[in-house]
């Protein structure tokens, strides 16, 4: 039995995970707009640095029309270099499904990012208001880890909430991965 190859595997995955705990994270910039105010609105929305290495990101929306029993999400990836590309997915899902959808794995890595710091984790009917609560760029970043190989730069990640087939907000976030 040829001992290099397992010796060679271990070397690629040390190479991999060192790449990875090298990179950094860093929440740039987040914009919330609301495109019908009798259907919903922004209380907050903002990013916080708590110190130099935890920063969060923050946002309430606050629901007029309750109970919302069908949403859907449209969510793109931007690479911004000389204006914006896209990156991989541009997709638009029905997010009364997402929790129960496991056959997406972008959809999985969406619910994957939110459900523990949102109070998105159960299926519609929604009626209450929407929380993202002190979102930290150090766990997106252990998530788009496991994307490896994710290349470096600065990202701008798009999302449109639509409820009943109409656009009612715009979330989008900014980051960098060095």
């Amino acid at each position: 039995m040829n001992l290099q190859y397992p010796v060679l595997l271990n070397i690629i995955f040390l190479i991999c995970v060192h790449s990875v705990a090298n990179h950094r994270m860093e929440f740039t910039n987040v914009k919330c707009t609301t495109l019908d105010k009798e259907f919903s609105d922004f209380e907050y929305c903002y990013l916080k640095a708590a110190n130099r290495t935890y920063k969060y990101l923050s946002l309430k929306v606050r629901l007029f029309k309750v109970p919302v029993h069908q949403f859907s999400m449209n969510v793109a990836f931007h690479k911004r270099s000389n204006g914006l590309f896209p990156i991989n997915h541009n997709i638009t899902f029905d997010g009364c499904k997402m929790v129960a959808d496991n056959g997406s794995p972008w959809i999985s890595f969406l619910y994957g990012v939110i459900k523990e710091y949102s109070n998105i984790n159960h299926p519609c009917p929604y009626d209450h208001d929407v929380i993202v609560d002190k979102l930290p760029a150090q766990f997106l970043k252990q998530r788009f880890s496991s994307l490896l190989p994710f290349p470096e730069g600065d990202y701008v990640f798009n999302s449109n909430w639509m409820a009943y087939g109409i656009n009612r907000a715009n979330v989008r976030l900014h980051f960098s991965y060095t």
